[in-house]
C-alpha cells in the first residue's frame, strides 16, 4: 500500500516575520522503518519543457550541416553532438535523443499553431475546423500523484495565462481539455510554493532579508536534530532560497517591461542581454526548489509560444539577437543556420544546467540523485521550418525507474552509416510518407516508468522498446 508523504511528520517550516518557509525532505527526520521503502525514499517526478519554432536542419551539402544541425550525427549508442547540443555533452549518459516521432493527428497543423497538442496528442483542427483538446501528459500523471504534495502541479510559461486556441501560453490541459493558466512571474511562483501566510497576515510578499534572517534562529535549532549530511543539505537549501530571491528581483526588471506597441526596433533599451538568461535560470531554479522540498512532483514550462508573439520572443537577447522567432526564418541568410543554432545552444545550456543540478543533488531520504527519480522531457512540436513532423525530443533522468540512456533513437528513415539523410532529399520528404512513430508511444512508456498503470495515451500504438 502506498504511503502519503504528507501524512508523515516531515512537512516542517522555518518561521519568521509571519512567514513560513517549506523545508526539504530530510532523511534523518523520517522514521527509520520507512527508509527502506522506495516509494517513500524516492518520489517520482515529471518535468515537461517546450520551446517553439523548430530547430536547425541544414542539408548534408550545406557547410553548416556538421556543426549546426540540431539532431546528432550517428545513431544508437554511437553518435556525436553538434554545436547545438554540446552543452549536454557531460550529461550524454543521462539522456536520450529521439527523432522520427510526432503526433499523427497534428501532422497537417502548421508549426505556428501546434504547441497546444505537444503534451496531448489531440486533433486540434485548423482553419475553420472546431478546436478541441484533451488531457495533457503531466495532468495524466497528476491524477496519480497530485494528492501527495501541497501543489498538485506547477504550470509555468514565459508569457503566462492561457493564450488562445492554437496560440497557447500553456502546455498543460485538464481532463476536459481546457487550458490550465500558466504563471510567468517568478515572485508569484515563489510565494505560491514557499511562502505560507499566517491566518492573521494578509501580506503577499516574498521573504524579505529580515524574515529570512529571523528564520536562521529556527534553522539553528533544527540543525541539532539533523545528521551531518542533512545539516549540509539545510545550509545548501537556505543558500538556494536566498539566491532565488536575488534572481527574482533581477528578473522583475525584465518582466516589468510592457509588450511593445511600436516598431520592435524601439524596444526598451534598458533590457540587457543578461536579463532573459537570468529569467530562464530563475524559472528552472524555482522548479528545482519545488522538487527538492517535495512541494510538487509535476511541472511544466512553456519556454516560448509560437509565431513570435509575446515576451518569450525576446529570450534571444541573451545571446545578442533581437527576436527568437525571426532566427527560424533567416536560415538562408549568411550565418543563418549558425545564428538559429546558437539560440538552440542557449536553450540546451540552461536545460543542461537544470538537469546537472538535479544530478548533483542526492535524494534527501534514499539512494541515488534526484535526476535518477525524475523524468524530464524537453522538445518542440516542430522541426524544419515549423514542420509538424520529426519533433526534436530529449528525455533525461529516470535511471532508478529503469531507463537506459546514452542513446540516439533515430527513427526518421535515416542512414546511420552515410549520415542522417538518405541521398539529397529534403529531410521532410521521407517524413511526408508517414514514417514517424506516434510520440504518444513515448508518453505511455514514461507513464509506466512513473508507476502509472497506463496501457495507452492519446493515439499511442505501443511503447518504446530499448530504453
Amino acid at each position: 500500500m502506498g504511503l502519503n508523504l504528507n501524512k508523515l511528520d516531515r512537512r516542517r517550516f522555518l518561521r519568521g516575520s509571519g512567514f513560513a518557509l517549506a523545508l526539504p525532505l530530510f532523511g534523518s527526520l523520517l522514521p527509520q522503518n520507512l527508509l527502506a521503502d522506495p516509494a517513500v525514499n524516492n518520489p517520482k517526478r515529471l518535468g515537461c519543457f517546450y520551446f517553439p519554432d523548430g530547430v536547425p536542419m541544414p542539408l548534408p551539402e550545406d557547410p553548416s550541416y556538421q556543426e549546426w544541425a540540431w539532431f546528432p550525427h550517428g545513431g544508437g549508442t554511437e553518435f556525436t553532438f553538434t554545436n547545438c547540443m554540446t552543452p549536454l555533452e557531460s550529461l550524454k549518459r543521462d539522456l536520450t535523443i529521439f527523432s522520427g516521432f510526432s503526433h499523427p493527428q497534428s501532422r497537417t497543423v502548421h508549426g505556428h499553431n501546434n504547441a497546444d497538442q505537444f503534451l496531448t496528442g489531440a486533433y486540434i483542427g485548423g482553419g475553420d475546423k472546431e478546436y478541441k483538446n484533451t488531457i495533457s501528459l503531466d495532468q495524466e500523471y497528476v491524477k496519480y500523484v497530485g494528492d501527495k504534495t501541497r501543489v498538485a502541479s506547477l504550470v509555468m510559461s514565459t508569457d503566462g495565462g492561457t493564450g488562445t486556441a492554437r496560440g497557447t501560453h500553456t502546455i498543460s490541459f485538464d481532463r476536459n481539455g481546457r487550458p490550465i493558466p500558466a504563471e510567468h512571474r517568478p515572485k508569484q511562483i515563489f510565494d505560491m510554493l514557499f511562502v505560507k501566510k499566517n491566518n492573521d497576515s494578509a501580506r503577499r510578499l516574498a521573504l524579505s532579508d529580515s524574515a529570512l534572517d529571523e528564520m536562521l534562529a529556527d534553522a539553528q535549532s533544527l540543525r541539532k536534530t539533523l545528521s551531518k549530511e542533512d545539516q549540509h543539505s539545510l545550509d545548501e537549501y537556505l543558500d538556494s532560497v536566498r539566491q532565488a530571491e536575488l534572481k527574482v528581483d533581477k528578473a522583475k526588471q525584465w518582466l516589468s517591461v510592457p509588450l511593445p506597441t511600436v516598431d520592435r526596433d524601439q524596444l526598451n533599451l534598458e533590457l540587457t542581454t543578461e536579463h532573459p538568461r537570468e529569467y530562464l535560470q530563475t524559472m528552472f531554479e524555482l522548479i528545482y526548489l519545488a522538487y527538492k522540498t517535495d512541494t510538487t512532483r509535476v511541472a511544466t514550462y512553456q519556454i516560448g509560444r509560437e509565431n513570435g508573439v509575446g515576451r518569450s520572443d525576446h529570450l534571444a537577447r541573451a545571446i545578442g539577437f533581437n527576436l527568437a522567432h525571426q532566427l527560424s526564418h533567416e536560415t538562408k541568410n549568411p550565418d543563418g543556420w549558425k545564428n538559429f543554432g546558437l539560440y538552440c545552444q542557449f536553450l540546451n545550456e540552461e536545460f543542461g544546467r537544470f538537469v546537472g543540478k538535479l544530478k548533483e543533488t542526492p535524494e534527501p531520504a534514499g539512494t541515488g540523485c534526484m535526476l535518477d527519480n525524475t523524468l524530464l522531457l524537453m522538445g518542440s512540436a516542430s522541426s524544419a521550418f515549423h514542420l509538424s513532423r520529426n519533433y526534436p525530443i530529449i528525455l533525461a533522468g529516470g535511471k532508478q525507474m529503469g531507463l537506459k540512456h546514452g542513446q540516439y533513437i533515430n527513427n526518421a528513415g535515416m542512414n546511420f552509416q552515410g549520415g542522417p539523410w538518405l541521398g539529397k532529399r529534403e529531410p521532410w520528404q521521407d517524413q511526408a510518407k508517414g514514417n514517424d512513430l506516434p510520440l504518444s508511444n513515448l508518453y505511455v512508456t514514461m507513464l509506466q516508468r512513473l508507476g502509472v498503470s497506463a496501457e495507452s495515451f492519446a493515439d499511442s500504438t505501443g511503447v518504446i522498446e530499448g530504453i
